[in-house]
């Protein structure tokens, strides 16, 4: 992208700006206004995208229960324990980052808010620097929905949202958290928010420091202790809303965060010295006017990510400074008395400096996204498209997904969708490495499956499952030793099975469950741009086969206890299969209590780690800590 076209920007805004207005100044004006009651339909998310135009979509949504066991850990810890999603952890301090139905890292997209976070430069999201205390709903959107998130958004989407504001005259809430744990683990954290009439002010800072020095077996089978591995980071929160009037709300968020790290030798290294600091400012600006029939808003972001890397050993000093700008706005419509428009126009703008010279990557979309009931509401039907100009290169990406009611108790979805990423600025750019012959990924992905829901007075029983294929030519995956390069694979298809099964018991006091998710994938090699190198039809590095993890436990008055267990398969680190990681196991456990002192509200926890001691590696060579603990302290006042 010329400098020259950021000229051009502000009157770019003012015509998404002025986008809702001119559409809805060509739409016929409804008179008849009817209640459309939706049968199971209830409020998921703060973002219409996923409540209104993704009835098709398996979503799996973390409630705000589980994230009070978690609140003073890290998403990579409640995803690692709660979903069958592969989180890519390089250790008890290191990067861990996403892997949705085969997906690389770079294919799963990670939203705040509605706006996309993931590092501009390496198209990921670190989920292990995200603090669960910062979130108050967590969604897992599976499966690819270009047409709604834009592209990139290839295997599934993690989105987190913060609380939304209350106006309620005086209202003032506060409540103070402290934690420790093994391995010189100290933990602390402080919400604050007021609410008036029209004023909303919030503030929630969370920071922890941890030596991380546990022992684990090195490759002749001696106990040591690991070396170079202290973690401390610091995060914050603000938020503050204005209601304009009844129907229109201004709000703005800053997030600020610093993750330093030191980087501990792996099972290759005589030693290690390297270290790490990631800092993050983000800021977010929003607008949001509800009217009779139709809804209009408009968000604005400014995202600033560096990554410091320093390894004094071999003198490399890496400094990574990305910048990216985006804005939305959209406009919602209710047409008749079962359908739904929304017409909403993104742009993202993100730069980084390579070697004295500044490199740039623009994307500017406009997408369409309608929603029909039928058949009593029965039948959901949702169809999007997106055309959308990455630079120069103009693409359009489709979309259609649909639920049906069989029963009250049983229900089919299915969801197809056109995907499509272009290479990041690092794969293009980064120095040593990128590859500017590198083609974008592109193909087309579907799944389906059927929800069982049943009911009784004491009993609750869910069962879910889900089947997916996704063939996707020209894929990005990163070689290398000294120095590693992304190169293309001509083609991967990735297909696989899930699913989610939960039982309740609730009578009187007494609550017990159990919860069983299950995941199955293939994602393998179909043809390849190398010749005989051994790949075709074996299954993408870092990518196990068979996921699972069970939830039981049970809670009676202020007491919840839970047990979590994980298995992950065999996963390959090499496109032939000649090396591996054998599979492993953890069992987790958490207890919770919930009390009173005076007016205030105690809340203890306590989490036991890896409890049976299980010796693993998520990444090959970098081990992981044997059985730990966490216990934490909340004081509500």
């Amino acid at each position: 992208m010329a400098r020259g076209q950021f000229i051009s920007l502000p009157g770019l805004v003012l015509l998404q700006l002025l986008l809702p207005v001119l559409v809805s100044a060509q739409t016929q004006k409804d008179t008849t206004l009817t209640e459309v009651k939706v049968r199971g339909k209830h409020k998921v998310s703060n973002d219409t995208k996923l409540n209104d135009f993704s009835p098709g979509q398996k979503i799996t949504t973390i409630d705000s229960a589980t994230l009070q066991q978690y609140q003073l850990q890290s998403l990579a810890n409640v995803l690692t324990q709660q979903v069958p999603v592969f989180v890519k952890s390089y250790g008890f301090n290191g990067l861990a980052t996403l892997n949705f139905r085969g997906a690389s890292s770079a294919q799963s997209a990670v939203y705040w808010n509605g706006v996309p976070i993931q590092n501009a430069a390496l198209g990921v999201a670190d989920v292990s620097t995200m603090p669960a205390m910062l979130m108050s709903k967590v969604h897992l959107v599976y499966g690819g929905s270009s047409a709604m998130w834009g592209s990139g958004n290839v295997g599934g989407a993690l989105v987190v949202e913060n609380e939304a504001p209350v106006f309620d005259t005086g209202r003032v809430a506060l409540s103070v958290s402290a934690g420790a744990g093994s391995f010189g683990q100290y933990l602390g954290g402080l919400k604050a928010s007021r609410a008036g009439r029209r004023w909303y002010t919030a503030a929630n800072l969370f920071c922890q420091t941890a030596a991380n020095d546990f022992r684990y077996a090195n490759n002749q089978g001696a106990q040591q202790r690991i070396g170079n591995s202290r973690l401390s980071s610091a995060a914050g929160l603000v938020q503050a809303a204005y209601k304009i009037s009844d129907s229109s709300t201004f709000t703005l968020s800053a997030w600020a965060q610093t993750y330093s790290r030191e980087i501990p030798e792996t099972l290759t290294d005589l030693y290690s010295v390297k270290k790490q600091v990631d800092n993050s400012v983000r800021l977010l600006a929003g607008w949001e006017q509800k009217g009779w029939r139709d809804n209009r808003y408009a968000r604005f972001s400014f995202i600033r990510d560096e990554i410091h890397y320093r390894d004094s050993a071999v003198a490399i000093r890496s400094d990574n400074i990305v910048h990216q700008y985006f804005h939305e706005v959209g406009w919602k419509r209710q047409v008749g008395t079962r359908g739904q428009l929304l017409v909403f126009s993104p742009t993202q703008v993100s730069w980084l400096a390579v070697q004295e010279d500044v490199k740039y990557q623009s994307r500017v979309a406009l997408a369409v996204a309608y929603d029909h009931k039928l058949f009593g509401n029965r039948l959901d039907i949702a169809a999007s498209a997106r055309a959308e100009a990455i630079n120069e290169k103009i693409i359009f990406l489709p979309g259609l997904n649909a639920s049906f009611l069989i029963t009250d108790w049983l229900s089919v979805k299915a969801n197809v969708q056109r995907t499509y990423r272009a290479p990041t600025l690092n794969e293009l750019y980064y120095f040593p490495g990128g590859n500017l012959g590198l083609k974008p990924e592109q193909g087309w992905s579907g799944d389906a499956g059927y929800v069982v829901r049943l009911r009784s007075r004491h009993i609750t029983i869910a069962h879910e499952l889900s089947v997916y294929n996704r063939n996707i030519k020209d894929w990005i995956i990163w070689l290398g030793n000294a120095v590693w390069t992304p190169y293309n694979i001509a083609e991967v298809r990735s297909r696989g099975v899930e699913t989610d099964n939960k039982l309740v018991y609730t009578h009187r006091k007494w609550q017990a469950h159990l919860g069983i998710a299950t995941s199955y994938v293939l994602a393998t090699t179909v043809a390849s741009y190398a010749y005989n190198d051994g790949s075709i039809g074996k299954q993408i590095p870092y990518t196990p086969r068979y996921n699972a993890r069970l939830n039981i436990g049970a809670g009676y008055g202020p007491l919840y206890l839970n047990y979590n267990h994980t298995y992950t398969g065999y996963r390959f680190f090499t496109t032939d299969e000649s090396a591996y990681l054998v599979p492993y196991q953890t069992g987790n456990l958490q207890l919770m209590y919930t009390g009173q002192i005076a007016r205030h509200v105690l809340q203890l926890t306590a989490q036991v780690n890896n409890l049976w001691n299980e010796r693993y590696q998520v990444v090959a060579n970098r081990p992981m800590p044997g059985v730990n603990w966490l216990a934490g302290i909340k004081l509500v006042f």
